[in-house]
């Protein structure tokens, strides 16, 4: 039998306000509480505020080379 504490809906912090959020199908926004804060947060991952931490897999100059390198070995037609 499920104990009250199973019945509670999740709640989660809004990743931009901190505010609760249940977390649920009503809840159009979460993990965010409203729309104002889903779109600050796509704002700050646009102005790469936000960014996932590591290397780049490729920098522009390495790019540049392997496209160069592709154009060199493609097969002329």
């Amino acid at each position: 039998m499920p104990t009250p504490a199973n019945d509670a809906p999740l709640e989660v912090a809004c990743p931009q306000c901190s505010k609760p959020v249940v977390w649920s199908p009503e809840s159009a926004y979460r993990p965010f509480c409203s729309k104002r804060c889903q779109l600050l947060d796509l704002g700050a991952w646009a102005e790469e505020s936000h960014r996932i931490s590591g290397e780049s897999a490729m920098d522009e100059a390495d790019l540049d080379a392997l496209l160069a390198q592709a154009d060199r070995d493609a097969p002329l037609s």
